[in-house]
């Protein structure tokens, strides 16, 4: 038995997995270390995110937040849509499940037997997102984009 510190850790990991030309799951330890550059060029009011004294490009940022926010809405998704057929799940051990099946890591704490069809349905889902990649399954689910012919004015906007 893990701890649930163990466990959250375990489920970071899990959430960030293996590195891009292999074949673990996750969101990619690349896409972690550039939403990270990210946010440390934010904290340190750049402009720009530079890696290894390399910039990285807009479009590269774009997509790493893209990977990020569909990876995100798909475990809260999943796990939510659990909670609510198999109510009696301990939260810790069901999170670990999902993000589990999501990064294709094929660690249990051993709840997987006991749950519901529905719960099963659902992890099977969210294993073949994880496994298709969500970068890919986001693109042919929105289709072809045509590059922008009509370009719009920049505007500031305040975040946070």
């Amino acid at each position: 038995d893990m701890t649930t510190a163990g466990l959250f850790l375990t489920i970071a990991l899990m959430f960030i997995g293996a590195s891009p030309g292999g074949t673990g799951g996750g969101i990619k330890t690349t896409t972690a270390r550039i939403i990270a550059s990210c946010t440390k060029a934010i904290l340190q009011g750049k402009e720009e995110v530079n890696l290894y004294q390399r910039q990285v490009p807009i479009p590269l940022i774009l997509k790493a937040v893209g990977v990020l926010f569909g990876s995100l809405t798909t475990v809260i998704v999943a796990t939510t849509l659990i909670t609510i057929t198999d109510p009696d799940l301990d939260f810790i051990q069901l999170f670990f499940e999902v993000v589990s099946a999501f990064a294709t890591v094929g660690l249990s704490t051993g709840i997987t037997a006991s749950v519901s069809q529905w719960a099963h349905l659902i992890l099977i889902v969210t294993m073949y997102i994880g496994r298709v990649g969500i970068w890919l399954l986001m693109a042919s689910l929105l289709g072809d984009s045509q590059p922008n012919q009509i370009k719009y004015p920049e505007q500031d906007l305040l975040v946070g």
